[in-house]
C-alpha cells in the first residue's frame, strides 16, 4: 500500500482533483514500468510467520536492509516501518500483517524491471538468511490462520482493521494474508487514459487467470485458483470492482473524480498522527463535515492523494494507472506481469487489438468473467470460448507489443523472453494454482509444508 503524502495544498474546488490526475499525462518518451510485489517472510526452522519485534523480526529486517542499501528509514511513531530510495527510485513498505513489499522505481524497460527485481530479491536473502528468514512467491498465506499473523505497528492499518468487519467478509484476510504483483503504468492524454483503463479492466480477469497462484487456505486447498482474487470480491464493494461507468460515453478524470468523492475515506493525518475518518465520505469532507476534534480541518491535496491510494479497484487511476489482478508468485512471474501489460498497453497497434477484442463485451459478461475466474481460471467459459482462448490471443498481442518496442537488452532484441512464464501457461492449458495442486496431491502427501522449500524466493 502506498506512503502517505504530506501535500498541504488547500483543495479550492473539485476542479482541482481532475487536474491533479491530469497532470499525470506524458509523452509517450517519458512512459515508465513501475512494478511492485509483495511476500511473505517466515522463518525457515518450523515455516511460523515473522512478527515485527525480537532479535529476528521484520523491524530487524527493515534495520538491516536500511545498512545494506543506505536508503532513509520511514517511522510510524518509533517504529521503522519502511524505506525510500533517497535518490528517487523504490521504496519498502509492509503490509498490514508483515508482507514484505518492494514498490519498484519507474524504469524504462522490462530489462530493467529484471535487473530490480534480482538485486532487490538478492539483496533481501543476503539480510534475511542470517536471521533464519525465508520468503514465499504465493497470493494467499498457505498455512497461518487470521489470528496466527502478525500486525504490523503502522497506524492507518489500525482504522482499516476495524473498518473493514463493517463492509465485507474478507477484509482481513486481504489485509492479513494477501500478496499481490501489479504494474503501473503511464498514458498520454485523457482519451488514451480512458483506453488503457477500458482495456486493463476487460482483461484484468484474464491477467487474474493467467496468474492464478492461491489454493491454499490453513493447510489445505480452498476451492479456488486464485482465492485471493475472490477476497477482494467480498472485501468492501464501494472501493473496489470493475468500474462499470468507465465504459460509459464520457467517461474521463472528472467522472473517476466523482466516483471517488462519494466513497467513505479511512483517514487522515494531521502532525504524524491519524485520525479516523471513515463516518465520511471525501466529498462531505470537502462541503466541511470532519470529526470535531480534527486540527486543521481544512481538506489539502495530500488528504486527497491519500484517499485515491485507498480504492482498490481492479484497475486504479492515480496519476498512473494500476494494474491488480495478479497472485503473488515465483520471480520470473513478478517479471512476466508488467512485461504482458507492457506488450498490451504500450504499443498503439497491440492496445488497438486488444480494444477490438473486448469492444462487444457487456457489462454483464465483464462482471460474469470477474466473478468466475477465481475458482475456474483459464477453463472460465465465454460466450463460445473458454479464457484459455481469449488468453492465448491476448498474450500474442503483447508478445507483438514488445517486438514491435524493440528494445534490447539482457541480450535479446527485444523484451519478449519475459513473457516466457506466461507463454508456458497458455501452452500447457494449466495455471500455476493447478500445478501446485497437483503437487499437493502427489508428491507432498497432501501437506502445504514443501511449499516454503519449493516456492521460496
Amino acid at each position: 500500500m502506498a506512503r502517505e503524502t504530506a501535500d498541504q495544498t488547500p483543495i479550492e474546488s473539485r476542479d482541482q482533483l481532475a487536474v491533479h490526475l491530469e497532470s499525470g499525462c506524458k509523452p509517450r518518451e517519458k512512459w515508465r514500468i513501475g512494478t511492485e510485489h509483495e511476500k511473505f517472510g517466515f522463518y525457515k526452522d518450523g515455516h511460523a510467520p515473522v512478527p515485527y519485534e525480537g532479535r529476528r523480526g521484520i523491524r530487524a529486517l527493515l534495520e538491516g536492509m536500511q545498512s545494506l542499501l543506505g536508503w532513509e528509514p520511514i517511522f510510524d511513531g518509533d517504529n521503522i516501518i519502511g524505506l525510500a530510495d533517497p535518490v528517487g527510485g523504490g521504496a519498502i513498505s509492509l503490509e498490514p500483517g508483515g508482507q514484505f513489499e518492494l514498490s519498484g522505481a519507474p524504469l524504462k524497460s522490462i530489462h530493467q524491471t529484471c535487473r530490480e527485481v534480482h538485486s532487490h530479491l538478492a539483496q533481501v536473502r543476503q539480510v534475511a538468511d542470517p536471521l533464519g528468514i525465508g520468503f514465499l512467491g504465493i497470493g494467499m498465506s498457505p498455512k497461518w490462520k487470521l489470528y496466527e499473523t502478525p500486525v504490523m505497528p503502522k497506524s492507518r492499518y489500525r482504522i482499516m482493521a476495524n473498518y473493514m468487519p463493517k463492509v465485507g467478509r474478507h477484509g482481513l484476510d486481504m489485509m492479513f494474508r494477501t500478496c499481490t504483483v501489479q504494474v503501473n503504468l503511464d498514458f498520454s492524454d485523457e482519451a488514451d487514459m480512458r483506453d488503457k483503463l477500458r482495456v486493463g479492466l476487460a482483461l484484468q480477469p484474464i491477467a487474474t487467470a493467467l496468474f492464478a497462484n492461491s489454493p491454499f487456505t490453513e493447510n489445505r486447498p480452498n476451492g479456488f485458483l486464485s482465492f485471493r482474487s475472490e477476497i477482494w470480491r467480498d472485501t468492501d464493494k464501494n472501493r473496489t470492482g470493475m468500474l462499470p461507468f468507465a465504459f460509459l460515453d464520457g467517461f474521463g478524470f472528472e467522472r473517476y473524480v466523482d466516483w471517488a468523492l462519494d466513497i467513505p475515506m479511512y483517514f487522515v493525518t494531521r502532525g504524524g498522527r491519524y485520525h479516523n475518518m471513515t463516518s465520511f465520505t471525501f466529498r462531505q469532507f470537502i462541503d466541511g463535515l470532519a470529526p470535531n476534534d480534527l486540527p486543521e480541518p481544512r481538506p489539502t491535496m495530500g488528504d486527497w492523494k491519500n484517499h485515491l491510494s485507498t480504492l482498490f479497484p481492479e484497475v486504479r487511476l492515480k496519476t498512473y494507472l494500476e494494474m491488480r489482478g495478479a497472485d503473488g508468485g515465483p520471480w520470473r512471474r513478478l517479471v512476466a506481469l508488467p512485461a504482458l501489460w507492457v506488450g498490451l498497453l504500450y504499443d498503439q497497434t497491440s492496445l488497438d487489438g486488444a480494444k477490438d477484442l473486448i469492444k462487444t463485451w457487456t457489462v454483464e459478461e465483464r462482471q460474469g468473467l470477474r466473478d468466475a475466474v477465481p475458482k475456474t481460471a483459464l477453463a472460465t467459459k465465454f460466450r463460445d470460448r473458454t479464457v484459455l482462448d481469449i488468453a492465448r490471443e491476448v498474450v500474442q498481442l503483447a508478445r507483438e507489443g514488445l517486438r514491435r518496442r524493440a528494445i534490447p537488452g539482457n541480450g535479446s532484441p527485444d523484451e519478449t523472453a519475459y513473457l516466457g512464464p506466461v507463454e508456458e501457461t497458455v501452452a500447457l492449458g494449466k495455471t500455476p494454482a493447478e500445478n501446485l495442486i497437483w503437487q499437493y496431491e502427489t508428491r507432498w502427501g497432501r501437506s502445504v509444508e514443501p511449499i516454503f522449500e519449493e516456492q521460496v524466493y
